[in-house]
């Protein structure tokens, strides 16, 4: 009998890297381990006071389901947070957070 594998999805590749400093970027992105459940799977970025700032809802890629980015607002010299939750296609969720900073 066939077992069903179990996996989480993981972040491969984030961009921002998590403790970069950068000039302000347009968006975020993550790259995961796994394809996304677009409906479950968020992505969000709030400033040093817990201020959201991106500008737009999150999205999952549609031709490549392992990529999450969101839209910035324009950001201001100073320490972001990235917040991502991960649902992958089987169903198992993960979440997790980093910081970057814009110079």
């Amino acid at each position: 009998m066939a077992q069903l594998a179990m996996a989480h999805a993981l972040p491969k590749q984030q961009t921002p890297a998590p403790d970069a400093t950068v000039e302000a970027p347009h968006e975020v992105a993550i790259d995961f381990s796994e394809g996304l459940e677009p409906t479950f799977s968020t992505l969000i970025v709030v400033d040093a006071a817990g201020k959201q700032v991106n500008s737009a809802k999150s999205a999952v890629d549609s031709s490549n389901k392992q990529h999450m980015s969101v839209a910035l607002g324009d950001l201001k010299t100073g320490a972001y947070q990235v917040e991502w939750t991960a649902v992958a296609e089987d169903g198992h969720r993960t979440q997790g957070h980093y910081l970057f900073n814009v110079k």
